[in-house]
């Protein structure tokens, strides 16, 4: 055994660094501070019903990455044929957002508006881009930014569009050729390729593979510490040397070799010791996070809607998506006579919201599922809460100026490594998370890997990348509101 390496945090990029690290014979210590690995991929159980926190499809284009969870999954693979939907205004419309969809189900005049937007925006000469609501409303047309884009984002972040980053649109939104928005406007399609209309999942939800994967890799001799939190992490000479953990039983300091850390920034640095300088303190306290507040309600019916999610875009709510688990896989629920949905409330920690009761959030879910038309109140017969403060860094307008001062101090410690999430502030898919662990672990190994690279590649979106288009071709696309997985 090499020296002990320790992997802060048994999400998806810290039990994918540390299933590298034991299979090459590193010795390595996973220190959790939940119960259950998986982090926000992990999977809850409550009464026999199985809820997922965030909705994790698995869609990747790295086989490495299908390999992996081919390997551990096998038969509990399952092969899902994808339906969400947006629920705006009492109708339910394709997402990703058609054109031609939008124009059917609206009104004549409201539909000629939009149509026009779109089309000025395309011809029309732009001004800046740095907010949010610059980039979308120059390419889809201000009408159908306020339609479709504004009240989810909005309800997400907690920010005005205005103050939320460009860098957030540019990494989620898909394009399609302006031709094909027209054409599709006007003359049916049939086949047309969007986001991939199968994905896959596990049988018992994204948590039933990182449970796998954590037992073994203690099998293979990895030790894990659940409801364990790091709180001092001590540098010295550019090289941590040690860190010390607060577990059930007490305090405990050990020596390490490296780190890979999935905490978040703000957790990071303020375990550092030395203390870092103000100035990077101040930098990381100017990072903020989105908490996740998932309702999970049983209903006795056997059938609400046929989505694996809707997002809700719909004025008057405060639930940003609802997700209908039995649709991912029939095994997340005991009984085919009853749903369970989970309702997606997106808020900050020092919120009212943030501090109700589970009673009055459960309450609140009821309420809006008869208001949105959904099911009648009286369906539910049970409810759950579960609660993520660090579910979604905030883009806002200076995130990236903030993550910079961070990540140059970062750097100066030689044997340490952030990945993950709430690690880089970045909103990495799951697959990404996963690719990031990968290298980590492969540079403690040899390598020199740049982890801060994922998910910046065009490969790793959704659209493959397609040939250099043509002058004519330059007309930015068009497509859909905010993949928010």
């Amino acid at each position: 055994m090499q020296g002990r390496t320790v992997v802060i945090g048994a999400g998806p990029s810290g039990l994918s660094a540390a299933h590298i690290l034991v299979n090459h014979g590193r010795k390595t210590l996973i220190i959790e501070s939940r119960n259950t690995p998986g982090g926000i991929a992990r999977t809850e159980r409550f009464k026999g019903f199985y809820f997922d926190l965030g909705g994790h499809r698995f869609y990747t284009k790295n086989q490495r990455v299908l390999d992996f969870w081919n390997d551990y999954l096998r038969s509990d693979f399952l092969s899902v044929d994808r339906l969400s939907r947006i629920h705006y205004d009492g109708r339910l419309f394709r997402y990703p957002i058609d054109l031609q969809d939008v124009l059917k189900k609206m009104e004549w005049g409201e539909g000629g508006k939009i149509l026009f937007s779109f089309l000025k925006s395309q011809l029309g000469r732009r001004g800046p881009e740095d907010s949010f609501e610059e980039w979308v409303s120059n390419r889809f047309g201000a009408r159908l930014f306020k339609k479709f884009f504004k009240e989810y984002t909005e309800k997400v972040w907690g920010l005005d569009c205005r103050d939320i980053s460009a860098d957030w649109a540019s990494q989620r939104i898909r394009n399609l050729t302006l031709f094909s928005a027209v054409k599709d406007a006007f003359v049916p399609q049939e086949n047309v390729k969007t986001l991939s209309r199968t994905i896959y999942y596990p049988k018992r939800g994204p948590g039933q593979l990182w449970t796998s994967v954590a037992k073994k890799l203690k099998k293979q001799g990895a030790e894990i510490r659940f409801r364990a939190s790091v709180d001092e992490i001590y540098v010295e000479g550019g090289r941590v040397q040690a860190i010390s953990y607060v577990s059930g039983k007490g305090r405990k300091k050990c020596q390490v070799e490296n780190v890979i850390s999935t905490m978040p920034l703000s957790c990071l640095l303020r375990a550092l010791r030395p203390i870092p300088p103000k100035g990077i303190l101040a930098a990381v306290s100017r990072l903020s996070h989105r908490s996740l507040i998932l309702v999970g309600l049983i209903l006795r019916n056997a059938h609400v809607f046929s989505d694996q999610w809707l997002y809700v875009h719909s004025p008057g709510v405060k639930v940003g998506r609802i997700q209908n688990f039995k649709n991912w896989s029939p095994f997340m629920v005991p009984d085919p006579g009853f749903t369970s949905l989970g309702f997606e409330y997106f808020c900050n920690t020092m919120d009212d919201f943030w501090k109700k009761s589970d009673a009055e959030l459960i309450s609140i879910a009821g309420q809006e599922l008869e208001q949105l038309k959904l099911a009648d109140a009286k369906d539910v017969v049970d409810g759950v809460v579960f609660r993520e403060a660090f579910a979604y860094p905030v883009y806002d307008q200076d995130y990236t100026v903030n993550v910079k001062i961070i990540r140059d101090y970062l750097e100066r410690i030689s044997n340490l490594q952030t990945v993950g999430r709430s690690a880089m502030h970045r909103y990495n898919n799951q697959d990404h998370s996963m690719l990031a662990g990968f290298y980590a672990a492969e540079n403690i190994l040899g390598d020199q890997h740049d982890v801060w690279d994922v998910n910046t590649d065009r490969t790793y979106y959704e659209k493959p990348v397609r040939r250099r288009m043509t002058t004519k071709e330059k007309f930015w696309d068009y497509d859909h509101s905010i993949r928010h997985s």
